[in-house]
Parts: C-alpha cells; structure tokens; sequence
C-alpha cells in the first residue's frame, strides 16, 4: 500500500515545553538566545499541538492521508537525555498513536528532529561518542511504550543539515560554529542510528529507516574545476550520510583534505551498515556548484536562476526530485524501498495555487521516477500545519492547514483541499 501523508516535527508545533516534566531541548535554549531566532520567536507555544492533538489527527482524518509522519521530543520523553523515564511524556504519544489509529492513519515516527536533551548537550552533544549508546537506549524505551502499534520507524531526521547547520556554520541549534571540524557529529549521528536500529529489531519493530536530505548536484558548467566541485560537495552533502548506510563504507573526502574519517574504530561501520527496511528521503531543490573562490571549501554554490522560487527563495525544480531518485538508484545497487517523507514549499496566503502546483509538479516527478525503475512507496507532504520555521521562526508558512498564532485557530488552505483530492485520484495510480 502506498503510504500518502503529511509529515511535522515535536519542536515546531507541540509547544508546552516546561509541562508534564519535560526537559529542555537544544532548541529551548537557542531560541531564546537574542539574535538566534528571526524576531525572537520561540518554540514555547507553536502550535500548540500538545493540546490540540486530536483536532490535528481530525484535519488529517478529512484529508484522507493513511499515514502521519511525527517526531518524538527526546526531552519529554527523557528530561535529561538518559536515566529516570518520564511518563507523562509517553502517555503523550502513547494517546496520539491511538488517536491516530482509530481514524486509519498509520504512525511513522521520528526518534530525532534536531531537538536533542540541552542535559547531553552540555556532555558535548553529538561531538561526544557515548551520546549513540544514549540515543540506542531513548529507541528502546519509545519502542517498548508504542511498538504494538508504530510499525514504522524513523531513526534521524536529516543528520546532514543538524551536523552543517547546527555544529560546522552555527544558524540552528547549538549554534557551534566547528567548521569542517563538526565532521565526528555526522559519524556520532551514523553510529546512533545503526545502534538504535538494533534496538528497534530487539523490540519487534517491522520496518526500520533514516530520513536524509539530499539533492541534485549541478556543476555550474563542464569545466573541470566546476565538475570536481560538483563532485566534492556530492560527497559531503549525499554521499557523506548515504554511503556508510548502503555500502558500508565512508566517501573519499580527500578533497576536503581529510584522509580518513574522524572517530571510526572497529566495528562501527558494520554497526551503521544495518539492513534497512526504507530509505526515507527529504527533497526541496537542486544545488549549483561552481569552483571555490577561496580556501575556506572546494566549491562555492554559484545558485539556480530561471526557475520559481518559493517565499524562502529556494528554486521550485519538480523534475530534480525524478532526477535525484534515478541516481540514487543508478549509484547503490542494495537501495531499499524510497519514501518520500518530505517535500513541499513556503508560500503565503489561504488561496495557494503556487503549493498547489508544486505538489502536483513533485508527484508527477515521483510517478515518473516509478516508471524509470525506482521502488517509491510513499509521500509525506512537508507540512500539516504552519508551524515554527526554526531560524525563520513563525515568518515561513510551510503548512496545508493556515495557524493563526495569536487564536490557533487552523484553517484549511486550497492546497489542502487540492492534495485531498490528488490523494483520492491517485491512490490506484500509485
């Protein structure tokens, strides 16, 4: 059965972030950090989804998705990251799996989306090894609360942009600005992941994956120095989190005059190896790359003209998403079956045409990836609601369903209604 769904994750929507014994996460403390968050907004209420969960789970019921892509906040679950269990924090997603359940719409859980324990933190956060064993441990005790029912599981969620945005440039949470010397919290991420899918196996779990953003990578032209900064920035933006998990290996990361890996001891990329049942895959545009003007990288993003562009600016290339699939299929021979568990657009306004659009550009794109061979199984569309745009904070509306953050009053968008009846249209084609 093809999954249709919508996706969110816990900090951009729960809000009630001291309630019910929850810790402080990553990005409670950034966001109130002055100058860290557009305007300063914060987090503290979003949308308010701890409360209003089962109006949420209604809005989806009406939209017809069978499946709801969500995370878990790792601090309500356990307030400092390891040790006592909260549970008032479980008996949350303890209630909305059963909410879900009882309209027909199938869990796909999150373990992280980048809102990691401020308590382990404070030990290094992913620069810090033990850290995989904490998060193995976190898998476990989710999946002994929801495991009859959750049967598929998402480890990380985009581990590329945490480690980039979060450790090496310093714009999301923690906010360290480690450069290049971030690159242990991409294998600190891998080796959590493989240790947390053992766990999952351990607790019955069905079907196990990692959720990675990738992209086309554009050379800026056929000169060689463009191409060979094509090809660097392919290892690190794709190559980097992809290829450990599907040939057991790390990418040549010479070009980032970096010989081996840092961290890897014996034993670990067997770890991260673990067979997956999905490979969840976040798509939102292509990167042009052209040759570096400095010494700072091997290559500069020399950007995309001639092509929409959303309220973020991002350039809206539906067939890219086509293009992206075929390649990861042409380049892993073990590529496990795809889902799309994120994809979608910025835009204002309650008559969005433009969302609209671009939905039906990207599955188009999907149907045509199908055709040429590749095994996709569904599509969450990025995102139910209006919701805190991390950095952004509340001025990029990604949602199918408007927030009035003042009233939290939602109201459906025309793309809501639009992707209502794609989905009703399409599920034979699928």
């Amino acid at each position: 059965m093809f999954l249709w769904g919508t996706a969110t994750a816990a900090y951009q929507i729960e809000g009630a972030v001291a309630e019910d014994g929850r810790g402080p996460s990553i990005w409670d403390t950034f966001a109130h950090e002055p100058g860290r968050v557009r305007d300063g907004h914060t987090g503290d209420v979003a949308c308010d989804h701890y409360h209003r969960w089962a109006e949420d789970v209604e809005l989806m019921a009406a939209l017809g998705v069978n499946a709801y892509r969500f995370s878990v906040a790792w601090s309500r679950v356990l307030p400092y990251g390891r040790g006592a269990v909260n549970a008032k924090g479980l008996d949350f997603y303890d209630r909305l799996v059963d909410g879900l359940c009882a309209k027909g719409i199938a869990p796909a859980l999150t373990l992280f989306h980048w809102d990691l324990p401020q308590a382990l933190e404070d030990e290094g956060g992913w620069m810090n090894r033990d850290i995989s064993g904490y998060f193995a441990d976190y898998a476990a005790i989710v999946a002994e609360r929801l495991g009859d029912r959750v049967k598929l599981w998402i480890t990380l969620n985009e581990p590329f942009v945490h480690m980039v945005y979060g450790y090496a440039l310093g714009t999301h949470a923690p906010g360290k600005t480690l450069f290049l010397e971030a690159l242990p919290v991409a294998h600190h991420q891998l080796l959590g992941h493989g240790l947390a899918v053992r766990a999952l196996r351990a607790a019955g779990a069905e079907q196990v994956m990692i959720t990675n953003n990738c992209t086309p990578v554009w050379a800026a032209s056929d000169a060689p120095e463009d191409v060979a900064a094509a090809d660097a920035y392919d290892v690190l933006h794709n190559r980097l989190f992809n290829d450990p998990l599907l040939t057991g290996t790390y990418p040549d990361m010479s070009a980032f005059a970096i010989d081996e890996m840092p961290g890897v001891r014996p034993g670990d990329l067997e770890t991260i190896a673990q067979p997956l049942d999905g490979l969840g895959i976040n798509y939102y545009n292509p990167t042009r790359i052209a040759a570096p003007s400095t010494d700072f990288l091997p290559f500069d993003d020399a950007g995309i003209t001639g092509y929409p562009t959303t309220a973020f600016g991002w350039p809206v290339v539906p067939d890219g998403l086509r293009e992206l699939l075929v390649s990861l299929r042409a380049r892993y021979d073990a590529l496990p079956p795809v889902y799309i568990t994120e994809n979608g657009c910025s835009h204002d306004g309650l008559d969005d045409q433009f969302r609209i659009d671009y939905l039906h550009g990207h599955l188009k794109a999907l149907r045509q990836a199908q055709t040429e061979g590749v095994d996709v199984r569904g599509y969450f569309a990025w995102s139910l609601l209006d919701n805190f745009e991390w950095a952004e904070g509340y001025h990029q509306r990604f949602g199918l369903v408007h927030v009035n953050f003042d009233t939290q009053v939602r109201t459906p968008k025309a793309s809501y209604h639009g992707f209502r009846s794609h989905i009703l249209t399409s599920q034979n084609a699928f």
